[in-house]
Order: C-alpha cells, then structure tokens, then sequence
C-alpha cells in the first residue's frame, strides 16, 4: 500500500496531544479511508491521513489496510469507525460499495479490535456525521452526498433505526443512490443533478416531516442552489468528528446498540461468527 502523505505530522501532533481519552476516528469511503484521532471533546488533534479504496477490497484485506494507515498515530484509547453500510452489534450487513457478499456477516468490529488490540466501536458512516451534525432538537435528517448516498434519522438527539434510503425508489423507478449519487452527478451535470437534489428534499421532507435537514458528504461541494432555512450543509469532517459520540451516551440507552466492552478481546473468537 503506498505511504499516506503527513504521517510524521501525524505522529507528531498525536505525541503532543492534551491528556483525556484519545478516539482514533476511522472513515471507510467508497473512494477512500480516512483516520484521525479525537481529543475527548471530539476535536481533531492530528493531520487528517488518507488512502484510496481497493475496489471490491475484502474485508480481511481492508483490516490490514487500515491497521497500516493509522500506524503513523502512535496512542489511543479506543476506535470509532464508519462503515457505508447497515451495521448491527458490530457486524457488517449490507456493503453495497465494497461488495456485498464478501462482506454479509463480517464482524468488523471484533476483527479491528483483534488487530488494533484497543476497544472498537462500528456504525454506519452517514449515522456517525449525523451525531456530529445534530444539535438534539426535534426530529433531525443527515444525508451525506458522496460515492452513494448516506442517511440518518434522530429525534431529540436519539438514532432511530437505520434506514438505507439509497436504495429506496425515488424517480421514475430509480433509487436515491443512482439519481444522486457520484456517478449520476458525473452523468448529468451539476445543474440537472441540483434540481434532483431539490426533488429529494421536499419528498424527504414529507417522508420525515423534518424540523432540520443536514446535508454532509463530498459532493455537497457541487450543491448551488438557494436552500431553505431547514436545510444546511455540514462539514465532510463531522465524517469523522461524530465518531467522539460512539462512547458518549447521546440519551438513554443510545450506547445499547454496540457490542458490549467485556466482550471485545474473547480467545480465539471468530470474526466471521
């Protein structure tokens, strides 16, 4: 795997960084993997380090990619990472963008914890920007914009449960994700693909009944029109930020949807099982 730019930056700041829980916050893209480590108020306290995604990368391939991209980092506390797919007590479910089959099952979260040997946390990743963006007040949407199309939905600051919207019918017959993902947008145009993004808010708007719309992701960058005063972009780094709220408990019981602590280093447990 080729060498990530600043690592010496990142190793650099990571041994400078103040006392308090140090969160390595990880980003599995469909284009590229993104780390960083969280100070325990969730701000950055190293270079952001990036590589690109292996197509069709399987799973065992991608913990050794990772685990040599956060190298660089020296120490940690714990991990939080997000995942473009349905994730449950730590195993992946769907992985649309890294290939579903090989993926269907793979605890991820018990095989970064065997490697990393720190305690690790998975969600998917549009769930995680979503803590990030948030602010707790009535029923709040996250759709992120990048290599497909991420969702969330909160009310008053608590995670319902995980819808994947990109693969719901929205125009014509097609799904969010191929009218407004990346490679539609390369497709069609920012104009045209503007005014499917317009489309998209007013029907999830009367899907959700949203009191705020986030909208997150890469491709928000392209996003030109005039938004309502419900609708906001939000930094791509919340990507990463949000992973602080993975040990934080955002309401009661929020943290009950992770594998629990006293089972993260079991002998000879199977990642796949």
């Amino acid at each position: 795997m080729k060498t990530p730019k600043n690592t010496k930056t990142a190793a650099r700041k990571s041994a400078r960084a103040d006392s308090g829980a140090k969160t390595l916050a990880i980003d599995i893209g469909g284009t590229g993997l993104k780390a960083c480590v969280l100070d325990d108020e969730g701000e950055m306290i190293t270079e952001r380090l990036r590589v690109e995604t292996p197509a069709n990368c399987p799973p065992a391939e991608m913990v050794e990619i990772l685990a040599e991209l956060v190298a660089p980092f020296g120490e940690y506390d714990r991990v939080s990472v997000g995942f473009p797919g349905v994730v449950r007590r730590g195993k992946v479910v769907t992985a649309h963008n890294l290939g579903e089959e090989a993926w269907k099952g793979f605890n991820l979260d018990l095989a970064l914890t065997k490697k990393l040997h720190k305690p690790v946390r998975v969600l998917n990743d549009a769930d995680i920007q979503g803590l990030g963006a948030i602010r707790a007040k009535g029923v709040e949407l996250v759709i992120t914009l990048g290599t497909g199309l991420g969702s969330s939905l909160f009310e008053d600051g608590r995670l319902c449960a995980h819808l994947e919207l990109a693969h719901h019918p929205f125009h014509k017959g097609r799904t969010y994700e191929e009218e407004l993902g990346k490679v539609a947008l390369e497709k069609v145009g920012k104009r045209k693909w503007n005014r499917r993004v317009s489309k998209a808010i007013e029907t999830l708007r009367n899907l959700t009944c949203f009191d705020h719309l986030y909208l997150g992701g890469g491709n928000t960058k392209a996003v030109k029109m005039e938004l309502p005063p419900d609708v906001s972009l939000v930094s791509n780094e919340l990507g990463m930020r949000g992973g602080i709220w993975l040990w934080r408990e955002r309401g009661h019981g929020s943290t009950d949807i992770f594998r629990k602590a006293d089972a993260h280093a079991v002998p000879g447990d199977d990642a796949q099982s």
